[in-house]
């Protein structure tokens, strides 16, 4: 007759999974560290045996079960002491020296004859030096060059935009250069080819023309209405918005009107694109057009310097990266090493200087335009003021005129008719 055959509970096969995983997580530590986690997981289970006279290997009398966790137990205690056998002290390495120090009572005699010589000291390393701070290329741009004068730039932060308006600037495109004609129509007929004026007015209204925009790129055509006037808008190349942020606020009425029309700082431009700069600096907004970048750096370097506006660390930071790539890019016009802000006083004063010794008890004489008949009233010595304008405009006044007594003369003559053969027209005013 055949033995039945023996089957295990599935606790058993759990309890055992137990018992090797305990010993797994003692192995770590050695083949001691795996039997003592496996003796400590038997005797936990032989106590339960106890309470409940089972176990994961089968059912077990309380005294079985207290016989086999005492067993697990004396075998934890002797696996330990085995453990702590192995980690007898271990002698010194022959590695590591041992100072030998001489008894109190017998010290070792030094020779009198021989000084000792002074104990070596341990060379202290000398500190590294620091690095030396390399020169910007601004700082090594050859002078007189748009990166040059970045070097020269105040580095402020922006002060706040509080009671900033258009309208502290002055008059919107004032006839600042009184050459008859206001600055828009005068950055017009500089900046565009192919220009048309209107008839009687001295040919200053420009009609129509073709501008190449060098902010995009793009050629358009321009013609002068309501709809079409703003497709050509004249852009401030540094922003009076950005200018009162970093200095104009401090300047007067009149030195903000001059700053405001200076042909340096209007280019005529595409007007969806003046509209996107807004009062953007080189740190914010440069033209789509890349190739005309460094010019339009440079005139915004020219005009901070000119007027001595201050930078802020990032837009001067994005000024000499863009003209590090073009290191010879000249500045647009003349050389600014005196700020124009601090030369508008001294212009007033040379213009009412040069008007002081003009017209007589402020009372002014008609002149004839277009005749030969002589010129009445004021200077004498220079009846007709001819001038040469910033827009190339040559423009002569007369006493009767708004601007003859504030005019510096660069050619005087007798009379209109004189001035008109040589090449001059009428101011408007």
């Amino acid at each position: 007759m055949p033995s039945p055959r023996l089957t295990r509970r599935p606790s058993f096969w759990v309890g055992l999974g137990g018992l090797v995983l305990a010993m797994l997580l003692g192995a770590p530590a050695g083949w001691f560290g795996a039997v003592m986690t496996g003796c400590l997981y038997l005797a936990l289970c032989a106590g339960w045996g106890v309470l409940t006279t089972r176990t994961w290997w089968g059912p077990m009398p309380r005294g079985g079960a207290a016989a086999a966790g005492g067993g697990a137990l004396v075998a934890l205690v002797v696996a330990a002491a085995l453990a702590g056998g192995t980690t007898a002290e271990v002698p010194p390495s022959e590695d590591v020296a041992v100072e030998e120090v001489a008894p109190s009572g017998s010290p070792t005699p030094s020779p009198s004859a021989t000084p000792s010589a002074a104990p070596s000291a341990t060379p202290t390393p000398s500190p590294e030096p620091s690095p030396t701070e390399e020169p910007s290329p601004a700082e090594t741009a050859e002078p007189g060059t748009a990166l040059a004068t970045v070097a020269l730039l105040e580095v402020k932060g922006r002060a706040p935009k509080t009671g900033y308006d258009r309208d502290q600037f002055g008059q919107r495109w004032a006839d600042v250069d009184r050459n008859g004609c206001d600055q828009r129509n005068d950055v017009l007929r500089r900046d565009l080819t192919d220009v048309v004026t209107k008839a009687g007015t001295h040919g200053c209204v420009v009609l129509r023309g073709t501008f190449a925009d060098p902010y995009s790129g793009e050629t358009m055509p321009f013609e002068r209405g309501e709809a079409t006037s703003p497709l050509v808008q004249i852009d401030h190349v540094v922003a009076l918005s950005d200018a009162w942020q970093k200095g104009a606020q401090q300047w007067t009425a009149d030195e903000r009107q001059l700053f405001a029309n200076d042909p340096l700082n209007l280019l005529a431009s595409k007007g969806e694109l003046n509209q996107q700069k807004g009062d953007g600096d080189t740190a914010t907004w440069l033209p789509p057009n890349k190739a005309f970048r460094c010019a339009y750096v440079a005139r915004q370097v020219a005009v901070k310097h000119a007027y001595g506006l201050w930078v802020t660390q990032a837009e001067r930071d994005a000024m000499e990266r863009v003209l590090s790539a073009c290191p010879s890019e000249p500045l647009p016009a003349g050389d600014p090493s005196t700020p124009a802000a601090a030369l508008m006083p001294e212009r007033a004063e040379q213009e009412a200087a040069s008007g002081a010794g003009g017209a007589t008890s402020g009372t002014t004489g008609p002149a004839t335009s277009g005749t030969g008949s002589a010129v009445t009233g004021g200077d004498p010595a220079c009846p007709v003021k001819g001038n040469h304008s910033s827009s190339g405009d040559w423009i002569y006044h007369v006493p009767s005129g708004r601007y003859y007594d504030v005019t510096k003369p660069e050619e005087c003559f007798a009379t209109p008719a004189e001035a008109e053969a040589a090449g001059y027209r009428a101011s408007k005013q």
